[in-house]
């Protein structure tokens, strides 16, 4: 990671939205087909600076939300929980977006996507899962982003698309960072012979040295009732490291009848 998450994506409208009473950041574009962008844990909206704008060209009215916690959103009481925060989204879906909706997910967001996907099938019409294990038997041990996270060069990274724009203030930060590594250390354990009463067309994503094994990989599209897995070159970081490949992908599996 090299760029600082303060920015906005170029173009987009950014606003504040009432979800369920939590006031919740998020930026939009476009015309056409609804496609909701889930960023990763500790992220941001702007993470997906290499792919939202190449779908809004693509003809898709693209929503990004900031969920609970991260950057422009505010912190909740409570732990922090992938349920909690697809409960929201499941919130965001209905009444932001209106209803049904793409889903593409990086990281945590690809877990909250896949819940929202067995919660409410009627919510989700294609989904994308990017970079993501979803329990612990797909997860790559000691990987060189779990000793990033550890460094302070990683929590200064972090801090500065925190910082400036949370309404928690600076000083929550390491809040948030403790409620975060508390649900990295138990979650998520799902188990992947439920995932075949997911409908949706679904693409699994992720890069060859990822934090997830590449059987996994091959698993998790295994066991979706419509799943497909694209491996590509590239770390957990492969959205930013082959932002060009990872959008066609995106605006080819979308788009329709060529995904069928």
């Amino acid at each position: 990671m090299t760029e600082s998450l303060v920015a906005t994506l170029d173009g987009f409208s950014a606003e504040y939205v009432d979800v369920g009473g939590l006031r919740t950041w998020h930026e939009v574009r476009g015309d056409g087909a609804p496609v909701v962008l889930l960023h990763g844990g500790l992220g941001a909206a702007v993470g997906w600076s290499g792919q939202a704008p190449a779908l809004v060209t693509a003809g898709f009215r693209v929503y990004v939300p900031e969920r609970r916690a991260h950057a422009h959103t505010a912190d909740v009481d409570g732990p922090l929980s992938y349920e909690v925060m697809a409960d929201d989204t499941v919130a965001y879906l209905e009444t932001v977006v209106g209803g049904r909706a793409h889903l593409v997910g990086w990281s945590d967001g690809a877990v909250v996507a896949l819940l929202v996907a067995l919660r409410r099938p009627d919510l989700v019409d294609r989904m994308v899962l990017i970079g993501q294990y979803f329990n612990s038997d797909g997860r790559v041990p000691d990987t060189d982003m779990d000793e990033w996270l550890r460094s302070d060069g990683a929590i200064a990274f972090l801090r500065q698309g925190y910082d400036p724009v949370s309404p928690d203030g600076p000083e929550h930060f390491a809040v948030v960072l403790e409620k975060t590594l508390a649900m990295w250390a138990a979650e998520p354990e799902l188990d992947l012979a439920t995932f075949g009463a997911v409908t949706s067309p679904t693409l699994v994503v992720q890069g060859d040295r990822d934090e997830v094994t590449v059987e996994h990989g091959i698993a998790v599209a295994g066991a979706l009732g419509d799943g497909r897995l694209a491996v590509l070159p590239g770390s957990h970081l492969v959205p930013l490291e082959l932002p060009a490949i990872v959008s066609a992908l995106l605006v080819w599996f979308l788009g329709g009848p060529t995904a069928g």
